[in-house]
């Protein structure tokens, strides 16, 4: 469900800000939009309950000013994307695709920091 957003989906959603996505296997994902709607990053890790998403977003939103990204070459094919490793140095945050050049992967995770730091709280959850 989207930031703010009361559960609503649809035309009544809005199009930016984090949304807490449920799989086919009932595990959860969030993927942060930019106000065009397009999606600039998803969770890397999967949660089991979208409660444990919630917190993840949270601890990303409140750590955003000091993230720093491992930028690698993509396995397959060609492109560069960009990955937050947590404390562990699993990854936390990446992005939702894969760019052309080396510069342009690097723009896209400060255009995603800048974003981050934007983002109001997500509702309590009930």
């Amino acid at each position: 469900m989207g930031q703010g957003d009361g559960g609503r989906s649809g035309a009544s959603a809005r199009r930016g800000g984090f949304q807490i996505e449920r799989a086919t296997n009932g595990r959860y994902q969030w993927q942060l939009k930019a106000p065009n709607g397009r999606i600039v990053a998803v969770s890397a890790p999967v949660f089991e309950s979208s409660d444990e998403a919630h917190r993840a977003v949270a601890v990303l939103r409140d750590e955003a000013a000091g993230l720093t990204a491992r930028i690698t070459h993509v396995r397959a094919g060609i492109g560069w994307i960009w990955v937050v490793p947590g404390p562990r140095g699993l990854p936390e945050a990446r992005s939702s695709r894969a760019y052309e050049r080396y510069a342009t992967c690097q723009n896209a995770f400060r255009r995603f920091v800048a974003l981050l730091e934007r983002q109001l709280p997500l509702p309590d959850r009930p």
